[in-house]
């Protein structure tokens, strides 16, 4: 008797909502979520963005409104962004110790002890043509002078508490050059996440709304990378890491998602957080609200970015996100 061949069905580990729960390889957790917020000079100002529908500029007198519900939600870790009463080429309010960002550190760091308090640094928010740096006489971002800014901004952000400063530029030598001048003030405890992949990506575009950023003139791509490469990707990090960066962002990330898992396979021990950028937060908001899409969308969209290798994501779905874990 001829024995019949045996059918493998995959389908049996996928009938039961339990059992598909149980095998399921990637997870989302409220742990893995990064905020970035808006912090505004206007002390009392709760502007809401248009671009950014769900999301504000806070003034520091809001913030516990703010606070109170994330840490609610379980949310454990901030990005933070100022928008300064005043803008000069050099982008100095930045390291002010009376600037935006400053002025609320202190207070989210009373509010909640317990929150992580990651500060972006970077120069387009507070410079008045809005490029990442000083710039030259031709108008081109001067990447050593830009260099000495960072490092002032650097300790600024950290004498003012933060846990982590977090580079934007793209600016060659920027950890070095951050790394160095923390050490130097005995900040060695405080960490960079360095944007170590960053592209020139049109998805940006809600946040320079938001941030209001954006350049007067030219564009970002003398710095950012072009969005056709990724071998370049590989040497980016390497170099950030070897500069002293402790983890690092790729950004955007739905996009990237094979830079991701590149980067992942090539230096697995470097954690790497997704950063889900505002253009493809609100593509989906935008299609979620035409019914043209379900909410769905929104932690598969995360899960993706978990799956290629992140260990951790910053977006601005953060609070949904958690409070659909938390109903669940």
């Amino acid at each position: 008797m001829t024995e019949s061949p045996i059918v493998y069905r995959m389908r049996r580990r996928r009938l039961q909502p339990s059992m598909r729960a149980l095998l399921r390889e990637t997870h989302i957790s409220v742990d893995d979520l990064i905020l970035p917020i808006f912090l505004h000079h206007d002390a009392s100002a709760q502007h809401p963005i248009d671009a950014l529908p769900g999301h504000f500029q806070w003034g520091i007198e809001q913030l516990p409104l703010l606070i109170q519900r994330i840490s609610a939600l379980g949310i454990k870790a901030l990005l933070l962004f100022g928008i300064p009463a005043n803008k000069d080429a050099q982008g100095s309010e930045s390291w002010h110790a009376n600037g935006v960002v400053q002025q609320a550190i202190p207070v989210i760091k009373q509010l909640a002890p317990h929150l992580l308090v990651m500060a972006d640094c970077c120069f387009c928010q507070y410079t008045d043509h809005g490029h990442c740096g000083e710039l030259d006489a031709q108008g081109n971002v001067d990447n050593d002078a830009t260099l000495q800014g960072l490092a002032k901004q650097a300790v600024s952000l950290s004498q003012a508490g933060a846990d982590v400063i977090a580079p934007s530029g793209m600016i060659d030598g920027m950890v070095a050059a951050i790394r160095t001048a923390l050490d130097q003030e005995d900040m060695q405890q405080v960490s960079i996440l360095s944007y170590a992949v960053k592209y020139q990506s049109a998805f940006y575009g809600p946040f320079r709304e938001a941030a209001q950023g954006s350049p007067s003139i030219g564009d970002r791509a003398s710095h950012q990378m072009d969005i056709g490469n990724s071998h370049e990707a590989l040497r980016e990090l390497a170099l950030d890491v070897e500069e002293g960066a402790d983890w690092a962002i790729i950004k955007p990330a739905g996009h990237y998602l094979d830079v991701i898992a590149r980067l992942h396979q090539r230096y697995p021990e470097i954690p790497l957080v997704g950063y889900q950028v505002s253009g493809e937060y609100s593509a989906l908001i935008a299609a979620i609200d035409k019914g043209w899409l379900s909410e769905q969308v929104i932690t598969e969209s995360l899960i993706a970015i978990k799956r290629a290798g992140a260990s951790a994501i910053i977006t601005y779905f953060a609070e949904q996100v958690a409070s659909m874990l938390s109903s669940h």
